[in-house]
């Protein structure tokens, strides 16, 4: 302490070294925040382009191939999304049917 009674210089540089470690501990909280809600929201934009897309299902031995909404869960290794246009054409290709569970066609109006 000095003479005058005031803080000492160490005591101020302690409590400015603390302030910061607080201020530090804060914006590593934020980015942590920050980064979960852009995971968040990344997440959000992938499942509503799937659910805007369509995918087909190669055909099997004894039955067509099928076209699919992008989101149904009957078929997930399509890993090839079609577009609005590209599930039209699909469609009306010969050997290609319509999922009996998702109903794909409903976008496709």
């Amino acid at each position: 302490m000095h003479g005058s009674g005031g803080i000492s210089r160490l005591e101020k540089w302690r409590a400015t070294r603390d302030y910061l470690a607080w201020q530090l501990r804060y914006a590593d909280h934020r980015i942590r925040e920050l980064e979960a809600e852009e995971r968040r929201d990344r997440h959000r934009r992938e499942q509503a382009r799937v659910a805007q897309s369509w995918k087909v299902q190669p055909q099997r031995s004894s039955a067509n191939a099928l076209l699919h909404r992008g989101s149904c869960t009957l078929y997930r290794n399509g890993s090839a999304l079609l577009s609005r246009e590209e599930a039209v054409i699909a469609l009306a290709e010969p050997g290609i049917d319509a999922c009996q569970i998702c109903n794909p066609q409903t976008g496709l109006r």
